[in-house]
C-alpha cells in the first residue's frame, strides 16, 4: 500500500466501499418478474467487462471514466452488431453516427464527464491502434457518450487525460461491477440525490431460449423518483416543479449487452425499450437531457471481421421478431433495476464550489415504501 499514490488511494476507497452496499434485491425490493444474472450485472452476459477509473483530487475534482467492453479480444478486428436509440439528445454520443449507419461498434464503449468526450475520444483511439493486428489501422470509431458532473466536479478544467481514459480501458473486468460513486458516475447527481453508476442484469428461462440481458447505467437526470411503483420523491418533497424555481435537467448513459443473436435492427428496438424502465423510476427526458442507449449483442456467430473476403455474404442467423418480447421485457426491468442500484450504492458527497448532495436515505425510503404498500388482508 506504500506506493500507492494518494490518488489512486482515493480513486480505490468508494469503490470498495459501494461494494459493501446493500441493493434493493437486498432490501426485499423485486424488480419485475425475471431472474437475475448471477451477479446481477451487465458482466453477467459472457465476455462482456467493465472498468473504471476514479478521480477525486482536492475540495472540487470529482469526476471519472467508465470503460465497457463488448468481448475481451481487439474489437475492432471483431466488431459487435449493435445500436443507438436517442430517447433526448441534448447530449453527446460520440460515434453514434457510424452505429446508425453500419450497425456495429468496433471500440470499447466509453462513459465520462462532458467536457472529456474529446479526451475520451483520444483515449480509445490511442489504446485502439496500439492493439495487435491494428498496425495499418487509420480510422477508428470511438465510442464516447457522457453526463455533466458539473455541480460536483470542476467540469472547465477538464480534469480526465487520454491515458486515464485508458487506464480504465485496461482495468476492465468480469465479476461483480463497483457501482455509485465511481468511474464515470463519480459526480454525478440523480433525482435530486447522489447518483452515479449502477447496474442489473436479467437471464430468460430456457424455454425463451436462456438469453442473458445486462444493462449498466450513468445516472444524472431528474424526475419524480419512484421505487417498485412508489412515488418516494413526491412522498418525501423532492420532485420538480413544485416552484417555478425547481428544473429537472440532466442525463443518463444506458448500455444494454446481450448474449442473444440479435442484429442491429432489434437491437434498436431493445434500445427503445431501455426508456421505458427509465420511465418506470420516474425520469422524464427533459428539454435539457441527453439521454442514450447504446445496444450490442456479443453472439460470436453475429461478429463482424474487419478483413472479411470480398464478396462473401452474412449467413449468420438472428432471432426472429416474433420472439423479441421476452428480451424487451428484459431490457426494461434491469434498466429499472440498474439506475435504482446506482441510488442505493451512492454516498453523500461534498464537491465543486462547497456544493453538497446527499445520499437516498435508505432507511426512509424503506420505512415509506412498507407504509405505502398495500396491506395483506
Amino acid at each position: 500500500m506504500k506506493n500507492l499514490s494518494l490518488l489512486t488511494l482515493l480513486s480505490i476507497f468508494p469503490v470498495l466501499f459501494s461494494f459493501a452496499q446493500n441493493r434493493p434485491h437486498e432490501r426485499g425490493i423485486i424488480f419485475g418478474v425475471l431472474p437475475t444474472g448471477g451477479h446481477n450485472s451487465i458482466t453477467d452476459v459472457a465476455g462482456v467487462k467493465v472498468g473504471h477509473f476514479t478521480k477525486i483530487e482536492g475540495d472540487n475534482i470529482r469526476t471519472g471514466v467508465t470503460a465497457i467492453m463488448p468481448h475481451g479480444g481487439n474489437i475492432f478486428q471483431e466488431k459487435v452488431p449493435a445500436a443507438v436509440y436517442v430517447g433526448n439528445g441534448f447530449g453527446k454520443l460520440a460515434g453514434s453516427t457510424q452505429i446508425m449507419e453500419l450497425g456495429n461498434i468496433e471500440s470499447p464503449i466509453v462513459l465520462t464527464n462532458t467536457l472529456s468526450v474529446a479526451a475520451g475520444i483520444e483515449g480509445v483511439v490511442r489504446y485502439t491502434l496500439a492493439q495487435s493486428g491494428n498496425e495499418k489501422v487509420q480510422s477508428v470509431n470511438a465510442v464516447v457518450g457522457e453526463t455533466n458532473d458539473g455541480y460536483l466536479n470542476d467540469i472547465r478544467g477538464m480534469h480526465i487525460s487520454p491515458q486515464e481514459v485508458i487506464q480504465a480501458i485496461e482495468a476492465a473486468e468480469g465479476g461483480k461491477v463497483a457501482e455509485g460513486n465511481v468511474g464515470a458516475g463519480t459526480g454525478t447527481v440523480c433525482f435530486g440525490w447522489k447518483g452515479g453508476i449502477g447496474t442489473s442484469s436479467r437471464k430468460l428461462p430456457e424455454s425463451l431460449g436462456g438469453y442473458t440481458v445486462g444493462v449498466l447505467v450513468q445516472t444524472n437526470f431528474g424526475g419524480n423518483l419512484q421505487i417498485d411503483g412508489v412515488a418516494v420523491g413526491e412522498k418525501m418533497g423532492r420532485y420538480p416543479f413544485r416552484d417555478a424555481m425547481e428544473k429537472s435537467d440532466g442525463s443518463c448513459m444506458i448500455v444494454v449487452a446481450t448474449d442473444a443473436p440479435v442484429m442491429d435492427r432489434n437491437l434498436e428496438r431493445m434500445a427503445k425499450r431501455a426508456m421505458m424502465g427509465l420511465a418506470k423510476t420516474g425520469g422524464i427526458a427533459s428539454n435539457g437531457s441527453g439521454d442514450y442507449v447504446i445496444a450490442f449483442s456479443t453472439a460470436e456467430g453475429l461478429r463482424v471481421k474487419h478483413e472479411a473476403k470480398s464478396g462473401s455474404l452474412d449467413t449468420a442467423e438472428s432471432i426472429r421478431n416474433d420472439d423479441m418480447s421476452s428480451l424487451f421485457m428484459a431490457v426494461i426491468e434491469a434498466t429499472e433495476e440498474a439506475i435504482i442500484n446506482s441510488l442505493f450504492a451512492a454516498e453523500s458527497m461534498d464537491g465543486n464550489d462547497g456544493h453538497h448532495v446527499e445520499k437516498l436515505p435508505l432507511d426512509q425510503v424503506m420505512n415509506l415504501m412498507e407504509e405505502t404498500r398495500p396491506k395483506a388482508k
